[in-house]
């Protein structure tokens, strides 16, 4: 079985959303690189078609960016990406599917059919997954800004306090400090 791990950018004010952190080639790179070590990725729908609309089009070179941008988008093109969603049944995105009906049990599939293990980029459908318990790691972006504004980190909040264990904590060139952590007994 491999592990389910929650990757994302955040601000230190717990903002999500993609449009306050540093997007550059250092981010793209380590979201690249920690994309190539997961068998597969995990959204909810929105991020999904959020992804669905903007990466695409670089894949094929008809969008400028730059070569980690690139780097990224080609990847992405090739991974399978799992969309889990009640309301869109079709997602032509090369190798997309489909997770229908019970969220735990649809989740546990594919991280027990998948030993290299997923990677989960959505907030929301972070939240409900943790609250399931089905999340083994967390590998947070921690941006050095504060914006004063939602979407933010588990803001429906969570049954209990979770505890987890530090694995690493890694400064980028650009500020944003990468934290990775496991969960904790």
């Amino acid at each position: 079985m491999g592990l389910l791990t929650f990757g994302i950018n955040v601000t230190l004010d717990g903002c999500i959303d993609h449009r306050e952190g540093i997007a550059d080639d250092e981010t793209h790179a380590f979201f690249s690189a920690l994309m190539d070590g997961a068998g597969a990725m995990l959204w909810g729908r929105v991020t999904y078609e959020m992804m669905e609309e903007a990466w695409p089009p670089i894949a094929r070179g008809e969008v400028d960016a730059t070569p980690a941008m690139v780097a990224w988008a080609r990847k992405l093109e090739a991974k399978p990406k799992h969309v889990v969603s009640a309301t869109r049944t079709s997602f032509p995105w090369t190798n997309s599917h489909r997770i229908a009906g019970d969220l735990r049990t649809g989740v546990q599939a594919l991280k027990d059919a998948t030993p290299d293990g997923v990677l989960l980029g959505s907030g929301r459908l972070a939240t409900e997954l943790d609250r399931l318990g089905l999340i083994d790691e967390y590998v947070l972006l921690v941006h050095p800004r504060i914006v004063g504004h939602g979407p933010t980190l588990f803001a429906d909040g969570l049954p209990s306090t979770r505890r987890l264990a530090l694995r690493s904590a890694e400064p980028l060139r650009n500020g944003v400090i990468v934290t990775r952590y496991r969960r904790a007994g």
